[in-house]
């Protein structure tokens, strides 16, 4: 095999989904062979801090991206290229094969034909993190190169450029906050889940508790989301919305972040930060927050009460107060 002259790493389409694919392109980074991202142009801001090769935004119409590739490849003279297909979508194995770029990724949706190194899925159920970071690993192990596992603490370990600190510091200035001086809501969701909506019902009632005890809670949503959340718990303060990176310095710097099974609980726990994931249609075990500082409530039957995550909240806070003062 010749030398491989980059590796193109195809991300999911999903916020979530590239917090939790953060393992991985650790991994493939660190075989110190270029490293090119093909992935929504949202997640140009996030990955900021790291040094790729390149960066190419997917569309979603694999005419234009596979184009897209194709120019990029050629302009960045990348002869013996290798892909890493995440999604499991025939279309993104269509975008790196007819783009010059041979792949590996699971053998799915009629895939096989088209795919380089066809990956068979584990027979075990595996988290979402665990998952992608298998089929890097095989595709490094097929190509000769090393791949270290998972390490056993549960950390995304997202790199943040020192501008996102800036402009989330700006932010917490600008609505007159101190960093640790705040709860950090984000009490919308987008999409369902098989039918059902992803959003707690109680975070009105929450955020009035939360305030009757003296804490100050805050959201920062995206536009396209901020009548919905403003709706959701009118008496929080809302902060104009940021960027991912930015958002994510946000929610590192809160004293908690609250939030549904959703894209902020995985861009918390790719940050770090302390935060409560309140489950009630999705599994815990399949993509909840890879992250030992998160604490996880609910089920995929059944939302967690008023009370109960009332309860929680207050538990770990108490717990932060004890660790901060020892």
């Amino acid at each position: 095999m010749p030398n491989i002259s980059a590796i193109y790493l195809r991300l999911p389409n999903w916020i979530g989904d590239v917090c939790m694919s953060l393992p991985s392109l650790h991994a493939l980074l660190d075989t110190q062979i270029p490293i090119v991202v093909c992935a929504r142009p949202w997640a140009r801001d996030l990955l900021a801090a790291y040094d790729l090769a390149g960066f190419i935004e997917m569309k979603g119409r694999w005419r234009e991206d596979r184009a897209a590739v194709h120019a990029f490849r050629k302009k960045a003279q990348h002869p013996h290229a290798r892909g890493i297909l995440l999604p499991d979508s025939l279309s993104s194995a269509m975008v790196f094969k007819f783009g010059g770029i041979p792949s590996a990724g699971y053998r799915d949706d009629g895939r096989s034909l088209i795919l380089r190194w066809p990956v068979n899925k584990p027979a075990a159920s595996l988290h979402a993190v665990e998952s992608w970071h298998y089929i890097t690993s095989q595709a490094l192990k097929r190509w000769s190169l090393p791949c270290s596992g998972l390490p056993v603490a549960r950390r995304l370990g997202l790199h943040l450029a020192d501008r996102h600190d800036a402009e989330g510091q700006q932010a917490l200035l600008q609505a007159g906050l101190e960093p640790g001086s705040y709860i950090l809501i984000a009490p919308t969701a987008t999409g369902l889940h098989h039918g059902k909506v992803k959003v707690w019902p109680y975070y009105k009632e929450l955020t009035q508790r939360l305030q009757s005890l003296g804490y100050t809670v805050v959201m920062c949503p995206p536009a396209a989301e901020a009548d919905e959340a403003k709706k959701n718990a009118p008496d929080a303060l809302c902060l104009p919305p940021l960027k991912l990176g930015a958002f994510a310095t946000l929610a590192q710097l809160a004293t908690l972040v609250i939030c549904n099974d959703s894209g902020v609980s995985h861009l918390a726990a790719a940050a770090d930060a302390r935060q409560l994931t309140l489950f009630g249609v999705t599994q815990p075990e399949r993509t909840g927050p890879w992250s030992d500082k998160a604490s996880c409530l609910g089920s995929a039957q059944a939302w967690p009460t008023l009370e109960q995550a009332v309860d929680r909240v207050h538990a770990l806070l108490t717990l932060q107060q004890v660790h901060s003062s020892a």
